[in-house]
């Protein structure tokens, strides 16, 4: 009996996804809402999108021509991305993530965080 759940033909070291080469030109594509290229051909399609517990996010991407499954991680806020963000908050505006366009920002136990890329910007009130 084969299904999605039972298929264990996906690609990866033991059950952990592939790291991606060349992250910081690939983040920028994904902050821009452009398609990612993958390594084996095609495009990377996200799969799911997680915050880390030092602030940062990683993203599960996976190839849509090989299936091949690859981890993305996103480094997590500058001080002056958290800044912006704590100014946005005090000058009343609905907090936006400062590396996606128009993303806002929602709340992630006491933190707010980006849905898109898991990075936490500020502490929610």
């Amino acid at each position: 009996m084969t299904g999605p759940q039972l298929d264990q033909s996906v690609a990866s070291i033991g059950d952990q996804p592939f790291t991606l080469a060349e992250e910081g030109t690939l983040l920028a594509l994904y902050y821009d809402g452009a398609r990612v290229p993958s390594p084996a051909g095609g495009f990377l399609m996200v799969l799911g999108v997680r915050p880390e517990d030092d602030g940062s996010g990683s993203i599960l991407l996976e190839c849509s021509s090989s299936s091949l499954r690859y981890e993305m991680s996103v480094p997590k806020a500058t001080r002056s991305e958290r800044k912006r963000v704590r100014d946005m908050i005090a000058e009343g505006d609905d907090p936006k993530c400062p590396r996606h366009q128009g993303q806002l920002l929602t709340r992630i136990r006491h933190d707010l965080a980006c849905t898109k890329c898991g990075v936490r910007y500020a502490k929610a009130k």
